[in-house]
């Protein structure tokens, strides 16, 4: 039976927001079904279920069988309520995939100090290595996806782009030097550290995005994707969404593909030598950070964070 997802699914791959630890407020059913049926009074006939596991920013009820519910873990997270009601309903006729419908955004109460979401349920399983590694098709799909993604341009957006939102503006990857040389060193002897510092220095010296600004999904990685029937169907979580430069949504190219379907990816998406370079910067850097923030507790995490950085290392 396959099994819905709505947000983050899978916390291998999903970094930790250090900054946003302080507050980790008390999430359950009763506190769910408080905040549904006091906001949304038309679904208080219908049942709350649990999805475990969630992901590291949110956690997920299922609403019914057509509804989620999406509560913010933590602060990091609380941007993406609004971000996706305002934007993935535009974005997503020009798709070629599914992708989450907001349906209403709720208000803090009951002592819970963030805004939430509700949207539709979207039936499928996340998509796995063991699936689609290997599947051209796939990696073409995902190129088309990003393309499509990339060229949409809506009419009332600002020429400075996301200047003028704050909420879209990306992270350059050059934010992300000293945490990542600081867990190369960290794991040398568990990866070639020689290797990533190699990679690293020459995905930090590639030139930079010089081209108009462009929209980006911004946590685009396995866990990210659902197939139904070993098929692609939806990309979720679009809490990273915003608008820069397109390379850091490369890293699927290393937690999904063999080599051979990534070169198929590339070519499809057409990828310059240099965003290449880069995205595997950000394929390295991510995989370090989720390999040391969560791999000492989790297999699952080890196993593919260091399928990631291994790749990533190959090219």
């Amino acid at each position: 039976m396959a099994t819905g997802r709505t947000a983050d699914p899978c916390p291998a791959i999903s970094e930790p927001h250090p900054a946003a630890s302080d507050l980790r407020p008390a999430i359950d059913a009763a506190l769910a079904r408080r905040l549904v049926d006091s906001q949304f009074p038309q679904w208080t006939a219908l049942p709350l279920e649990l999805l475990d596991p969630a992901g590291s920013d949110h956690v997920i009820y299922r609403l019914g069988e057509d509804l989620a519910v999406r509560l913010p873990r933590h602060a990091g997270a609380i941007g993406q309520a609004a971000k996706e009601s305002e934007w993935l309903p535009r974005l997503a006729p020009h798709l070629p995939l599914a992708i989450p419908a907001p349906v209403g955004v709720g208000e803090p109460d009951f002592g819970y100090p963030w805004s939430w979401a509700v949207s539709r349920w979207l039936d499928g399983e996340v998509a796995t290595t063991e699936s689609l590694a290997d599947s051209s098709r796939a990696a073409v799909q995902l190129a088309d996806f990003l393309a499509a993604l990339q060229t949409f341009v809506p009419e009332d957006f600002p020429v400075d782009g996301a200047r003028a939102h704050d909420d879209l503006t990306g992270e350059p990857l050059a934010d992300r030097d000293r945490e990542t040389r600081a867990a190369i060193a960290k794991l040398d002897g568990v990866f070639d550290a020689a290797a990533m510092t190699e990679l690293w220095d020459a995905a930090l010296g590639a030139p930079g995005w010089d081209r108009p600004p462009v929209w980006f999904h911004g946590d685009f990685h396995t866990g990210n994707l659902l197939t139904v029937d070993g098929r692609l169907s939806a990309v979720i979580d679009f809490g990273g969404l915003g608008i820069g430069d397109p390379a850091c949504d490369l890293t699927i190219a290393y937690t999904l593909m063999s080599t051979a379907s990534r070169a198929a990816f590339r070519a499809a998406l057409g990828v310059d030598d240099a965003t290449w370079l880069r995205g595997r910067g950000w394929a390295l850097a991510t995989g370090l950070n989720a390999y040391t923030s969560y791999a000492a507790v989790s297999p699952r995490v080890a196993a593919q964070t260091t399928r990631q950085i291994t790749e990533a290392l190959i090219g």
